[in-house]
């Protein structure tokens, strides 16, 4: 309720909110989603935040059973502490490959081999968040009968590890950006429907937080502004359509949150799109980005699909680099 308020006359998109699964909150869930949550979000691993703890495989188990029978999913930070401790990098700090050796594929890929035989036993719907291991599809592959489901996100698609330079902090997340070889498998489990959806997965930062320390530094990239060029760059030159960008980035997140008026421009659904030239390209630069702290591993990139305009409901909201009206963005609650 504190982040409703907060946003209250603020929005100028629709915007929905996903309640947190902490340790000992389990007798909270229902409650959460009869005030409106659309589901929950938790970490298997130290989130970077000591306010939102994670969960272990009991505490995990026990939300996926609380949650079974409600259609709410439960989406999961999918690494595992074991791996990662026992990585123990001595590299450089700044050099990216001594925080890539931290944060290995093994610690994604043993926690969801963990999300599958949870899914399995207590059948609620469980869906990895910002999925970067390749090596992970062949699980997902597995499970492809149950209700699970994983999404990646632009920097996973369009960034690979060997291109990083040292000190350059603005690309570190967690997981982290792999190698080219996993970045060309992650578009082929696109490709095979092993992967449902692509995600900004925003997460921004102010700048002392980035620094060059790779160990250090603030695991989060800030995407949401340019998920559309992103992926559309990439997808083009793999001779993917606008109807396979719609599904990814526009139905599939609709689908995973139940928003059943959103995701498509049909009779029924809410009016909200993009006027925008698939052939036009763009450079990224500090002027552009509508996020208040301009930290971006895309600046100097040039990248394909201009937006021109944006409507919600109906109504424009923005056009030409103009914003239009007032926040005319509601609270999308979950349906009873």
């Amino acid at each position: 309720h504190l982040k409703a308020n907060a946003m209250r006359g603020k929005l100028r998109v629709d915007a929905g909110l996903w309640g947190g699964v902490i340790p000992g909150n389990r007798p909270e869930l229902r409650r959460m989603l009869d005030s409106g949550a659309l589901g929950f979000k938790c970490f298997l691993v130290h989130s970077g935040v000591d306010e939102f703890p994670n969960v272990d495989e009991k505490q995990l188990r026990e939300a996926a059973s609380e949650l079974a029978g409600t259609g709410a999913p439960l989406l999961v930070h999918a690494e595992l502490p074991g791996p990662i401790e026992n990585a123990r990098p001595s590299g450089d700090p700044a050099s990216y490959e001594t925080y890539l050796q931290s944060r290995p594929a093994a610690a994604e890929d043993q926690a969801i081999e963990l999300l599958l035989r949870v899914c399995r036993e207590t059948g609620a719907r469980i869906h990895i968040v910002h999925l970067s291991s390749a090596d992970a599809l062949d699980i997902l592959r597995r499970g492809r009968e149950l209700p699970l489901t994983a999404e990646t996100t632009p920097h996973y698609l369009h960034l690979e590890a060997e291109q990083v330079p040292p000190g350059r902090c603005e690309f570190k997340c967690a997981p982290p950006i792999r190698d080219h070889e996993n970045r060309e498998r992650l578009w082929r489990g696109l490709e095979e429907g092993l992967l449902d959806l692509v995600v900004s997965d925003h997460s921004p930062c102010t700048p002392h937080l980035k620094g060059h320390d790779f160990m250090k530094a603030w695991g989060g990239i800030s995407s949401v502004q340019f998920v559309l060029p992103i992926v559309w760059t990439e997808a083009e030159k793999r001779g993917h359509s606008l109807q396979d960008l719609a599904r990814w980035i526009c139905e599939g997140p609709a689908r995973l949150a139940n928003l059943a008026r959103k995701g498509a421009i049909a009779p029924g659904f809410d009016a909200d799109f993009v006027v925008w030239s698939p052939e036009e390209t763009f450079v990224v630069e500090p002027s552009i980005i509508e996020h208040r702290h301009k930290v971006t591993p895309y600046a100097g990139e040039t990248l394909r699909g201009v937006v021109k305009a944006t409507w919600l409901r109906g109504e424009p909201i923005y056009e030409n680099g103009r914003h239009g009206g007032d926040a005319r963005g509601q609270w999308l609650r979950r349906l009873p």
